[in-house]
């Protein structure tokens, strides 16, 4: 780009918005440097990085990166083998410790699976030195200050200093606090020459041996080294000069330690600078609100709510800007002081914005193109160049204009022509805009000249625009209007500042007619378009509600059909508890009736017994089955009291209502049995029914039932489904139960052992069977069970 561009359209202060956020010197020289491109991949590839940024910033609160010095004169002198001071050491410890937290940082994204885009290729050419690092941290602090643990003489030597300076304390408060106190200016323990001594008056030198090592402005005070301490501060200052002969050495052992490692600190110091820049773009975005733009190369441009980012957000008007589709030249008409030459800016700023990498503060999806450089004659009190403002000068720019743009430019032109003979400025002006029509450069121009007007309407991919005016207020409201040329409001902005009626009466009848009849044309468009943007965007916010509330309901509905869902499954499954539940008082009725027949004689069938067994057994439900909605109408109907005659519809056998159990339970009297038969299952009987069932019912006749199946004592499941199986393990029970057979051996063999945890399952809820083992192991071992009975 050209640099006026980047002046005109204060692009340095676009980029002075990004250092409050950078956190080290090599981000602002990144920063400092920035320029837009004009190759499509290159521009792309910031973008995503600022993308990623974004994320980061998003999932993560940002990189976390500390304040880091430039170390590029420490670098160069580590080539000159000279040796650093603590500060320098320090400087580029923090850049290799930094180095390595980015790189554990980017690990753990890798673990929490946070997918980037392009910003973690930069991470992985980072060069990591832990033990160089750990050495550098640990003999070094961050203020540059050298620890104790920087060597074990160092160490040694500030112990001896420490004591020594404490024994020296020791002694010298004998003065201090002491009888000579009162021959003290001060009761305190100074240094002079780095020595400790006391402040004597001077009178009374001859009270104190040793040595005089400075004395007070007026004289009257001495600063006595006394001869019992002499030997303490000859030990001290001793141990002082070895210990900073130690600190040279382990400044010097450091310094020839990272020499070897110049290149890959250089390279770490400029790809942490360069996360910090992503970092710094990814935060002014946040702040700014500013979105990703979709860049392409065809020429289109189509803002979306495109503000001014130099302009306060609270007062700054959003419009929408759209070139380069439909027409290649856009005519700005209308009065000063409309927004004009800010809606110019406005495009050209947020086109450099993307073309550096930067977010533009539009709405989401907005489109910018790829310009391969951007010109601009901005001449006016908005404008930072104020020697552009005479038709000279303006001519002297759009000359240069002329003579460098391409196909591929972009070009935005202040009052075009003003500053001479209006018409010739208009004609001029016409001109100007043909020939760049015939290179084929986009163009956006603001005029007050009323031929431009027609010039927008009749040149081919050339479009009118004006910034809205309010017809009542006559105040801009700063709105681009594409589409409608710009009305003239002069005359009306006179009155309404006060101008004498008379002179704006004769200035209006100055006004040809036709010039009347156009503005009044214009601004009867202007309200008409008014008024259908405010009813678009009411119907815009009313379809987003509808949105909303149509989202809303639709998770309110499916959170209630998986609650239905929930509570279906689980009032099955406590029915089908209940079942098993009547089936285990069931089998001890069972029990106590074959007792009775065994001991009494009762008359008591086997097929009755087996047959009640079987309904038992029947009335489990599969969970995963829904409810039959006919069967649901059909109990609705049913409106049943105790003796009433019913019919059990899964046996074919009437029976009589005894009582009520639970809320759709009935205990119903089948002959000799009672049972508990769900009300889904019984049809009640009238008269008429209970009559024709009788008639045709066959006549009874006295039969011997005898026992047609022979129950053996082993029962072989292998092969069967689970399903299968469970029938015919019930069923087998049933029979061995019936025909007293002590024991009974199920062989389910071993396989994935589904069939013999059935199996064992079963045999625990029979409260019949008294206990059960595995067979032996010459009979199958835990391939078969043997059930025992009471």
């Amino acid at each position: 780009m050209n640099e006026k561009i980047l002046a005109t359209l204060e692009f340095d202060k676009i980029k002075g918005q990004l250092t409050p956020f950078l956190a080290s010197a090599a981000g602002q020289r990144e920063v400092a440097a920035l320029l837009p491109a004009s190759d499509l991949t290159t521009i792309n590839h910031w973008l995503q990085e600022t993308e990623d940024g974004a994320d980061l910033l998003r999932l993560e609160g940002g990189i976390p990166l500390p304040s880091l010095a430039d170390v590029t004169p420490q670098l160069k002198r580590l080539k000159l083998q000279a040796s650093l001071n603590g500060t320098e050491l320090a400087q580029i410890g923090q850049v290799l410790r930094a180095s390595m937290a980015v790189q554990n940082f980017f690990n753990q994204l890798v673990e929490k699976k946070v997918r980037l885009r392009t910003i973690d290729r930069a991470v992985g050419r980072l060069v990591t030195i832990p033990n160089i690092t750990k050495r550098l941290l640990v003999a070094i602090d961050p203020d540059g200050r050298v620890t104790d643990e920087a060597s074990s003489k160092l160490h040694g030597l500030r112990q001896l200093i420490t004591q020594t300076e404490g024994e020296i304390r020791h002694e010298l408060e004998r003065y201090t606090r002491g009888k000579a106190a009162k021959h003290l200016s001060e009761p305190i323990i100074t240094v002079r020459d780095e020595r400790y001594v006391i402040p004597v008056l001077a009178k009374y030198r001859s009270q104190f041996g040793g040595v005089v090592h400075d004395q007070s402005a007026t004289g009257q005070t001495l600063y006595i080294e006394p001869a019992s301490v002499m030997e303490l501060n000859n030990r001290l200052r001793s141990a002082q000069i070895e210990e900073r002969q130690e600190v040279r050495r382990v400044l010097a052992e450091l310094s020839a330690l990272i020499a070897p490692y110049r290149q890959e600190i250089a390279q770490n110091e400029a790809i942490l600078g360069h996360l910090d820049f992503i970092n710094a773009k990814a935060k002014l975005a946040a702040q700014t609100k500013a979105s990703l733009p979709l860049v392409n190369d065809e020429g289109i441009v189509y803002l979306r709510g495109a503000r001014h980012p130099l302009i306060d957000p609270a007062k700054v008007v959003a419009n929408d800007i759209i070139l380069g589709q439909d027409y290649q030249a856009i005519v700005i008409t209308g009065p000063n002081t409309g927004g004009k030459t800010i809606t110019l800016k406005t495009l050209g700023t947020l086109q450099l914005m993307a073309q550096a990498g930067l977010f533009i503060t539009a709405k989401e999806n907005s489109q910018v193109t790829v310009y391969d450089n951007i010109f601009a004659d901005i001449g006016d009190e908005q404008s930072l160049e104020q020697n552009l403002s005479t038709f000279s000068g303006h001519m002297a720019n759009v000359k240069q204009i002329l003579a460098a743009m391409t196909a591929n430019s972009l070009v935005l032109l202040d009052e075009l022509g003003a500053g001479t003979d209006p018409k010739e400025g208009a004609a001029l002006a016409m001109a100007i805009l043909d020939q760049i029509g015939t290179v084929g450069s986009q163009v956006v121009v603001t005029t007050h000249y009323p031929e431009l007007k027609v010039y927008g309407y009749d040149r081919e991919r050339t479009i009118n625009a004006s910034m809205e005016f309010d017809q009542e207020t006559l105040q801009p409201t700063y709105r681009l209007l594409l589409g409608i040329p710009g009305q003239s409001n002069g005359i009306a902005i006179a009155k309404r500042l006060g101008l004498p009626t008379s002179v704006t009466a004769v200035a209006q009848s100055l006004v040809a007619d036709d010039s009347q009849e156009l503005n009044a044309m214009i601004g009867d468009l202007v309200e008409q378009r008014k008024q259908v943007r405010e009813k678009n965007e009411a119907l815009e916010k009313t379809l987003a509600d509808a949105k909303t509330k149509d989202a809303t309901l639709t998770a309110k509905l499916d959170r209630f059909n998986e609650q239905r869902d929930k509570l279906y499954e689980d009032a099955r499954n406590k029915a089908n508890h209940q079942v098993a539940q009547a089936k285990k008082k069931a089998d001890a009725i069972i029990h106590h009736l074959r007792q009775l027949q065994v001991k009494q004689g009762t008359a008591v069938k086997e097929h009755e017994l087996i047959d009640a067994q079987g309904a038992l057994n029947a009335l489990h439900q599969d969970p995963r089955l829904k409810r039959n909605p006919v069967l649901q109408r059909a109990k609705a109907k049913h409106n049943l009291k105790v003796g009433d005659a019913v019919l059990v519809k899964s046996y074919g056998q009437q029976g009589e209502l005894m009582s009520k159990r639970g809320q759709h339970k009935w205990e119903v009297q089948l002959g000799i049995l009672k049972m508990e038969i769900d009300e889904a299952d019984l049809e009640k009987l009238d008269k008429k029914q209970l009559n024709r069932q009788d008639e045709k019912a066959p006549k009874r006749m006295r039969v011997r039932t005898i026992q047609t199946r022979r129950t053996g004592a082993r029962l072989d499941l292998r092969g069967h489904r689970y399903e299968q199986a469970q029938g015919e393990l019930s069923d087998f029970i049933d029979h061995a139960l019936l025909n007293n057979l002590p024991s009974v051996t199920i062989i389910h063999g071993k396989g994935t052992g589904a069939l013999r945890k059935m199996t064992q399952e079963y045999l625990r809820s029979n409260p019949r069977v008294k206990s059960f083992s595995y067979a032996s192991p010459s009979n199958g071992g835990d391939g078969a069970t043997i059930a025992y009975f009471e």
